[in-house]
């Protein structure tokens, strides 16, 4: 199935993605494909441990029994992890905190190629048959690549904030479902 996103400024067939439920062992491949120093950036500039990715998947797990949606492992139609999209509460205690934020994180080698903005098309699909009736994307204001995936989804810069551990700003992307 080759999917296309109305309003994508790059006018290119979507690759076919899927997303799953994140397993225990998606945490060892999420600590592999997340190492290269490019996909950590703007998420803290270095490879976080094992254990930090085996907390985000049962966290994960907890979200999507609890809720219909999550951080999705991402997989190409080989079936490889590429990274993960999908959805879940901003829970830090500034920004749009309680919001659904989307987002999405994919191994350096996977740039470039759609993947990511197919699977937030599904992401979006998913939470709005949740019942949820908008959603936010937090980036760094420094990633163009993210901020360029927000205006494909047709999302609108709504606020700015100062993020307080680093002083970095982020920009707050909003999208009525």
């Amino acid at each position: 199935m080759i999917t296309r996103l109305k309003g994508c400024p790059v006018n290119r067939a979507l690759p076919v993605v899927r997303l799953r439920v994140p397993t225990d062992e998606d945490a060892i491949a999420w600590h592999r494909v997340f190492a290269h120093p490019d996909v950590m950036e703007f998420h803290g500039g270095r490879a976080a441990e094992l254990s930090v990715y085996e907390e985000l998947t049962a966290r994960q797990r907890r979200h999507d029994a609890e809720r219909g949606f999550c951080l999705w492992t991402l997989l190409d139609e080989r079936e490889r992890v590429l990274g993960f999209t999908g959805a879940q509460p901003w829970e830090r205690p500034w920004g749009p905190t309680g919001e659904i934020e989307i987002g999405w994180r994919l191994g350096r080698e996977h740039w470039g190629q759609g993947y990511v903005t197919a699977a937030a098309q599904l992401t979006l699909e998913r939470v709005r048959a949740a019942g949820v009736p908008d959603v936010v994307a937090m980036v760094d204001a420094g990633n163009a690549r993210s901020i360029a995936v927000t205006r494909r989804l047709g999302m609108r810069l709504a606020e700015e904030f100062a993020g307080p551990d680093t002083g970095r700003t982020a920009h707050c992307y909003r999208l009525d479902l």
